[in-house]
């Protein structure tokens, strides 16, 4: 089988390349393709002849998309839609990641696939009409939506917290946003075992065990040896950024356990994720042009969101 992935440098996409144990995946990314371009998607399924695509590019900057909603609907929509239309001409199957942050958190309860989306700021915004586009194009395409990506490489919220402790004493997080984060590995094993599985339809993927930024920061810290650090919880009132975050964001996974796909416990993943982070000379490399914030982080002066 023949597997094309784009966005194959990103938070997602690097690992998906590593896991992947057969060679028949060709992976690209911004430098190779521009999904904005339709001759060079046209292009480039003419050369790979793709049987599944793996849509994993975005751009997931939330406060950025919120400063800058052409650049988010033309990478995150317009770009999307693009792909997909590529797929469909070429005869390939897509898969595309989404995101929890369709969703506008009011609801309480694990979010369903069914669930109708209502996303709050532009970044979500722009994933939603995504997801519709790619739909009507592709009506038999699979869409995963995860949560709070993280990994030991790129811009994610474990790798702020674990570089601002190291110089500060004390750490100011978001108490009130309620997710699920998702170890980067993890979530590429999924998507490998979707493809083979041919999935279609819309299906979540997230780590068990909901928990707050703040409750996650403070694992992060321990499991670190970061046990002089303190970590103060706040309300996201206190920390203001551009664009607004669902309070509660936990996606339910019984679409994935329809597949026989059981996640580990996100608290089970950071052993790996630490070991990855040791294996990449402590988690200090050059981030990809293309990475982005997966989760609502931008810290500032010890404070996190």
């Amino acid at each position: 089988m023949r597997v094309l992935l784009i966005g194959a440098t990103g938070l997602l996409g690097r690992v998906l390349l590593q896991e992947w144990d057969e060679n028949n995946l060709t992976g690209v990314g911004s430098r190779d393709v521009d999904i904005q371009d339709e001759s060079q998607l046209r292009s480039l399924f003419e050369r790979c002849r793709p049987e599944w695509t793996i849509l994993a590019a975005a751009y997931t900057d939330v406060d950025g998309c919120e400063k800058d909603p052409e650049r988010a609907h033309q990478v995150n929509c317009a770009g999307a839609i693009n792909v997909a239309r590529a797929a469909r001409d070429a005869r390939s199957k897509l898969l595309f990641v989404s995101t929890d942050y369709v969703f506008d958190g009011a609801k309480g309860t694990p979010y369903e696939p069914e669930d109708a989306v209502c996303p709050i700021n532009v970044y979500g915004r722009s994933k939603a009409e995504a997801e519709k586009g790619v739909r009507e194009i592709l009506p038999s395409c699979c869409i995963l939506r995860t949560s709070w990506l993280f990994g030991a490489v790129g811009r994610c919220f474990p790798n702020t917290i674990l570089e601002l402790a190291r110089g500060q004493k004390k750490l100011r997080v978001v108490a009130d946003q309620i997710g699920c984060p998702t170890f980067n590995r993890d979530l590429a094993r999924v998507i490998i075992q979707l493809v083979r599985a041919n999935a279609r339809g819309t299906t979540h993927a997230s780590s068990p065990g909901e928990c707050s930024w703040c409750d996650f920061a403070r694992e992060l810290l321990c499991a670190g040896g970061f046990t002089e650090v303190a970590v103060e919880a706040v309300r996201t009132e206190d920390v203001p950024r551009p664009a607004r975050r669902p309070r509660y964001s936990v996606l339910s996974t019984a679409s994935l356990e329809h597949y026989g796909i059981r996640m580990r416990p996100w608290r089970e993943t950071l052993g790996d994720y630490f070991a990855d982070r040791l294996r990449t000379s402590d988690g200090r490399q050059r981030i990809a042009p293309e990475t982005a914030t997966a989760g609502p982080l931008r810290a500032k002066s010890g404070e996190a969101q």
